[in-house]
This record gives structure tokens, C-alpha cells and sequence, in this order.
């Protein structure tokens, strides 16, 4: 459920994008800022690096904090145990009896095996990276299309690796910052991710106000961008790589192949509370699939079950085995609640589902569509919900404040309500 995006020679590109029906042609910023009468002068000094890329360099204070937040992944091989260890100590994403007895122990347990898997794939998470370049590309948008927000600066808020949320919250108040962003890097809420994110940067604030009082409540105004499954720049993008990667199958096959769009589950125990994360995720693919025209069949499927209790499914990799027992041998993957490279996607996915997997139970042709990475589009699309989110002036959309009917998290409805204040 893990979703950031990379940037490497940046270019904002007029193009075609058909979304809903819809013809909409995205223009460089600098043209809408014209368009609107708004003036681009007096603009950061601008030089050119060594690759050719322009890098601004503005000295002003960040005005506009956006903390783009993230589960986040090891680094190095070195990090896996210390990111396991915090991951299965969060009781928001896997709530376990004795928690904090059996959390170090899992940890130490699952490490090699978690090791072996990030070797893998280079040694280590890209999500940092990515993450660092999508959020660079974002706020040189952003400080060209909403001068009235700028400086902006972009901070990266991971909940079990470094830079950790309340690190950054940290960082931010020494920065100075006027207007706190928490912006989701999952499309999709869940309480498990996106809530876990918004209850530590609670938790850190009611901390801090004990320990401190008055003077330990936020310098900043917070506000959230806390879902964003149907923005229609995210769904051109699935809907683009979908079509790149189908055109790359056999001509005589390529109308039979089913696209499977392959989601991180959730325990069941999480969805029968009313968790809103299937529904989210299921109006993506239904939008993505409208814009391709239905041009193919599609089944919804969930990776990445851990244990033995039930978890929301049919299983990407029980799919697979199905789909090529009822002679359906042409299968197009699609990460659709991840939006950049990661483990799920770089290992399960590429290497245990297409490369292992489906050679086993005889697919004969079997592709990933690419993640987001370094779309521009997807970019700009980032700057447009932040810059959308701003102009509104609200804290939170309002399905943030509704707690899951069966909800059990005590931090759960202290946290939404402590957003939803920022805008009293």
C-alpha cells in the first residue's frame, strides 16, 4: 500500500490526457500562470547542473511544509531488522498480543529471509529516492502555480525508517514552517497506513504537550491530503502504462490477456471494521478500466499476506495458478495501489509471480505494467492535489473524520479530530 514516485531530467510536457471523457491537455506552469495574469517574475536563482537539469536555489523560508508520508523501507541490508523491528511494533498496522515481547523476536526472526529479498533487488529500498525526486519535481511546480503558498518544501515523513515522522515533524518546526501538509503517499486510506501516519504525528504533539504543556502544541497549522484514488492524473497513468505494456505481447494474443491489478491486502479482522481501503481501491481499477474502455477482461487481486489468519483476498498468486489451470495463459499485472518501485513490486511481483510463479504453472506470457516513477504527468498530478488542497483551505476531506464502525484504536478518533481543528 505504498505509493511515491521518481523524477529524473524534468519536463512538463503538453500532452493529451482523456480522462472520464474528458480532453484535458496539461500546459507547463509558467503558461498557466500567465493564462491567470499572475506574474513569474521576481522568480529563485536558476542555474543549470552538471546533467543539464535546472536547480533552484531559494534562501527564503519555507512558507509551505509538505510531509509526504510513506511506510518506507531499508536503506541498506543493514537496516532491515531495525525496519522490521518498528514495523511489527506498530500496533495501528500489526496488532499483536504482548506486542513488545514478540515484535523484537518476529524481527530478528523474518531478517534473513527479508535480507535476501532486498539483495535481490539492489540491496536496499529505492522508496527514499524516489521519494526524494518526486518531491523535488513537485515543489518546483508548486512554487511556480501557487506563488501565494511559495517558498514550498518538501519533507519525506516515513513511519519505519528514516527520516522518521517525528523526526521531520522536528525538522520542520526548527524550519519554520507556517503551513504543515501531511499528504498521503497512498492513494488509497487505510487505517492501517495513512492512519498509522496521521496517529504518530498525533501521538507526537500529545506527547509533546505533556511533557511541555502550552508551549508543546504545533508551532504550524496542519492540514491532510489523506486519500486520492480517483484524481484523474493518477488514473491516465495506470491507463498509459497499461497500454504501453499490453502493445509489448504477441499481436496474436494481446486481446486475450487478462490484466490483473494487484493491491497489498489487509487482514480481514482490519476489513470488517469498515476499513475503507478495498472500496478505494476497487474505484481506481473502475476508473482506470472506463478510461481503457473495457477493453479487457480484469479481476481485482491482494499480494502479501502474512500468517495464518484470514486476510482479504482472492490471492494475486492463487489467481495466477487458477487463471492458467482455466487455459488463460496471457496475464498483465498491475500494482495498483503502489505508485513507485518497491519490494512488493521489484521482488513478489517481478521475481516470485512473473518470473517464478508463472513459468511453474505454464503462463506463457506474463508482463508488469511499469510504476509511475518518473511520469511527469504523475508529477504534476501531485502538485495539482496539493495546489487543489490548498486553494480549498480546508484540513481534511471529509470522510477523514469518520471513524470504521467497529473501530478499536484509541488514538484513532483523538488524531482525526486534532486535524480537523487545524481549521477552527
Amino acid at each position: 500500500m505504498a505509493g511515491v514516485s521518481g523524477l529524473g531530467m524534468f519536463h512538463l510536457v503538453a500532452r493529451r490526457v482523456t480522462c472520464m471523457g474528458l480532453g484535458i491537455r496539461p500546459v507547463p506552469a509558467v503558461q498557466r500562470l500567465a493564462a491567470r495574469g499572475l506574474s513569474t517574475a521576481a522568480q529563485p536563482e536558476k542555474h543549470e547542473d552538471s546533467d543539464g537539469d535546472v536547480q533552484v536555489h531559494d534562501e527564503r523560508k519555507p512558507k509551505t511544509g509538505i510531509m509526504m508520508m510513506n511506510l518506507g523501507g531499508p536503506e541498506t541490508l543493514e537496516d532491515v531488522q531495525s525496519f522490521l523491528l518498528r514495523l511489527f511494533s506498530d500496533k495501528d498496522l500489526i496488532p499483536l498480543p504482548a506486542q513488545s515481547f514478540l515484535a523484537p523476536r518476529i524481527a530478528k526472526r523474518r531478517t534473513p529471509k527479508i535480507q535476501e529479498q532486498y539483495s535481490r533487488i539492489g540491496g536496499g529500498s529505492p522508496i527514499k529516492m524516489w521519494t526524494t525526486k518526486q518531491g523535488e519535481g513537485m515543489i518546483k511546480i508548486l512554487d511556480e502555480i501557487s506563488p501565494q503558498t511559495a517558498p514550498h518544501k518538501f519533507y519525506i515523513g516515513f513511519r519505519y525508517a528514516d527520516p522518521l515522522t517525528e523526526d521531520t515533524i522536528e525538522q520542520m518546526e526548527k524550519d519554520g514552517i507556517e503551513h504543515a501538509v501531511a499528504f498521503t503517499q497512498y492513494p488509497q486510506y487505510s487505517c492501517s497506513t495513512t492512519g498509522s501516519s496521521l496517529n504518530a504525528v498525533y501521538r507526537y504533539y500529545n506527547k509533546r504537550i505533556r511533557d511541555r504543556g502550552e508551549e508543546g502544541r504545533s508551532q504550524m497549522k496542519w492540514t491532510v491530503i489523506d486519500r486520492w484514488p480517483t484524481h484523474p492524473m493518477l488514473v491516465e497513468c495506470f491507463a498509459q502504462n497499461i497500454e504501453k505494456e499490453l502493445t509489448k505481447f504477441p499481436a496474436d494474443v494481446r486481446d486475450d490477456v487478462v490484466i490483473l491489478f494487484s493491491a497489498h491486502s489487509l487482514p480481514m479482522s482490519v476489513v470488517n471494521r469498515g476499513d475503507p481501503y478495498p472500496q478505494e481501491v476497487g474505484a481506481t481499477v473502475q476508473r482506470v478500466m472506463e478510461r481503457l474502455g473495457m477493453s479487457h477482461p480484469y479481476r481485482l487481486v491482494w499480494q502479501s499476506k502474512v500468517g495464518p489468519l484470514p486476510w482479504l483476498g482472492p490471492q494475486t498468486d492463487e489467481v495466477i495458478q487458477g487463471l492458467a489451470a482455466n487455459g488463460k495463459k496471457n496475464l498483465l499485472l498491475v500494482p495498483i495501489a503502489f505508485t513507485s518501485d518497491h519490494i512488493e513490486t521489484l521482488h513478489e511481483l517481478d521475481i516470485e509471480y512473473a518470473a517464478t510463479l508463472a513459468a511453474e504453472c505454464g503462463v506463457e506470457n506474463v508482463r508488469r505494467a511499469e510504476s509511475l516513477n518518473d511520469n511527469p504527468l504523475f508529477i504534476e498530478g501531485l502538485a495539482d492535489l496539493v495546489k487543489t488542497h490548498l486553494d480549498k483551505g480546508v484540513p481534511c476531506t471529509r470522510q477523514l473524520m469518520l471513524r470504521c464502525p467497529m473501530c478499536v484504536n484509541p488514538a484513532c478518533g483523538p488524531a482525526k479530530q486534532f486535524f480537523h481543528d487545524q481549521g477552527q
